[in-house]
């Protein structure tokens, strides 16, 4: 019997357990004695690692079968109890700490070389002297430069721990130059941008839930003050959620003293509730809350609290609808899990968790598609036994994500086949990087929006486009550019603005000419 067929065995074995296996004993015929094992317990699958530690004719790699193993149990819980081994772990940790230890730099590889797009103030890479336009040749030796090299496995390179030195070949202007950077923390930002949209209604991007999104709030909404905000959208669409205290923060300031942001209940744990202390700075703000069916978990929880609490109006399309509670747990080895411990429930007692028994879970989004879902409010799924009622009288369903106050469906108008195909080879996003680089010293020198736009306006980007497309071998369709150009042209624009200095603060006002939801709520 080889390792393989003992691996299904064991696994077979955990499966049983989990599904409550009737039948408790485990026969040793060679030997003819039973191995009794409670059936509401572990000991069943403790015996059978116990009779192959005892009596398996060959050595077994026990490290090996945990990795397969622990996935295995996880598996038959829910969708969201997860094993993560150490270095995926490590990557899910940094990305909400708010930081990370590399280099500093943002890259973009539109073929085979990496092209610098962006250095971050007053990181390594600044301090060591590299700058927007460079080419990465190799890192520590190791050619990277047309042999179409994996970009994650690139990041991973050039990421290490604090204080670390790592040694990249730039070319520059026709010229190779080395650099030895020292590696450090990196911030890594939440609030995408704040900026007003006109002189009373501000807009704030929230990307995750990470462990300095509060902070980052709190400065965005300073600045935004400054300007006159009177009214914010708050913009949580594809943001899949984070820390929790980092939504109990944020609806804090906006809900008065004593309302219920949330609560949470499990098997193993008392219901907790979490209210608003009336000390947020943001109480006169009227809020708009921008939701779609990619915003989970923290999202939902700052979402139903506002909804629940009459506090504002959400818009948009139905969240994705997770409701369960994660809580960490750290193994020795620096791999760990994610365990669902409980779920959490909004102010008027939804659960907003969609269903997972189904075995259809990854496949929601899809089925929301297939049925109609994205372009009819009315084919929303409403449950009459979910229903609850606001204290402001206002009807809200649970069962599965929160539903928006003023539904928005997905655009289409516009949407061709040529422009499916120059998403699909992402023409627009290698096109945009290209003239980034050619115009990156004006780019560099743009201080405002107005100014972006005039230099956007001087560089005939259309003209552009079909010479880049023409090059590149995609068919133009004249009659489908003509319906499609505002879409793909402002995408451009919005693409190139990004590389300037105002980097994201140029990137979204200009994108939001396109986006039916901010166009919506305007």
């Amino acid at each position: 019997m080889d390792k393989l067929k003992i691996l299904k065995y064991v696994l077979w074995g955990i499966i049983l357990i989990m599904l409550g296996s009737i039948i408790t004993k485990c026969a040793d015929r060679r030997r003819g004695h039973y191995l009794v094992a409670d059936q509401h317990n572990w000991d069943k699958v403790s015996l059978v690692l116990q009779q192959i530690e005892r009596n398996y004719v060959d050595e077994i790699d026990y490290d090996a079968i945990s990795e397969k193993i622990i996935p295995e149990i996880l598996k038959e819980l829910d969708p969201h109890s997860v094993y993560l081994p150490p270095e995926e772990l490590k990557e899910a940790d940094e990305d909400l700490q708010g930081n990370f230890d590399g280099i500093g730099i943002t890259f973009n590889v539109p073929a085979d070389t990496a092209i610098v797009i962006s250095v971050i103030t007053g990181g390594p890479s600044e301090k060591a002297g590299l700058i927007p336009g460079d080419r990465i040749v190799s890192i520590d030796g190791k050619v990277v430069a047309g042999v179409k090299f994996p970009q994650d496995s690139m990041i991973r390179l050039l990421r290490g721990a604090s204080g670390t030195k790592v040694n990249v070949e730039i070319r520059r202007d026709g010229e190779r130059v080395d650099f030895e950077i020292i590696r450090g923390k990196i911030p890594v930002k939440s609030v995408d941008v704040a900026y007003m949209m006109d002189d009373t209604t501000g807009y704030i991007k929230l990307s995750k839930f990470s462990r300095s999104s509060y902070v980052e709030f709190l400065k965005a909404m300073i600045k935004l003050r400054a300007e006159g905000i009177k009214k914010l959208v708050f913009d949580l669409r594809d943001n899949p959620g984070g820390y929790m205290d980092q939504a109990l923060y944020l609806a804090n300031e906006f809900l008065g003293k004593g309302d219920l942001i949330v609560y949470m209940q499990g098997l193993h744990r008392a219901r907790q509730n979490f209210t608003a202390d009336g000390n947020g700075l943001s109480q006169d703000i009227e809020l708009v809350v921008l939701i779609n069916e990619n915003s989970a978990s923290s999202s939902e929880i700052f979402a139903g609290a506002v909804q629940d609490n009459d506090r504002g109006t959400i818009v948009g399309r139905r969240s994705y609808g997770k409701g369960l509670v994660q809580e960490p747990i750290y193994f020795s080895d620096k791999s760990g899990i994610r365990l669902t411990v409980a779920k959490y429930y909004t102010p008027t007692g939804r659960n907003i968790q969609k269903p997972y028994e189904k075995g259809e879970y990854m496949d929601d989004i899809v089925e929301r598609y297939m049925h109609g879902e994205m372009m009819d409010e009315d084919s929303i799924p409403k449950n009459d036994s979910l229903r609850f009622v606001t204290p402001g009288g206002k009807v809200v369903y649970g069962g599965g994500g929160i539903i928006p106050d003023i539904f928005v469906p997905v655009d289409t108008v516009g949407v061709t086949d040529f422009l499916v195909r120059i998403n699909r080879q992402s023409s627009q996003v290698k096109y945009s990087i290209e003239v980034a680089d050619r115009y990156r010293k004006d780019l560099q020198k743009v201080t405002s929006l107005d100014e972006l736009n005039l230099l956007l306006d001087s560089m005939d980007l259309e003209s552009g486009f079909r010479k880049y497309l023409k090059r590149t071998g995609v068919p133009i369709n004249e009659a489908q550019w003509k319906i499609s150009e505002d879409i793909f042209m402002t995408q451009i624009r919005a693409m190139v603005g990004r590389y300037s200095k105002l980097e994201d603060e140029a990137f979204y006002p200009i994108i939001a000419d396109i986006d039916n939801v901010i166009q919506r709520v305007k």
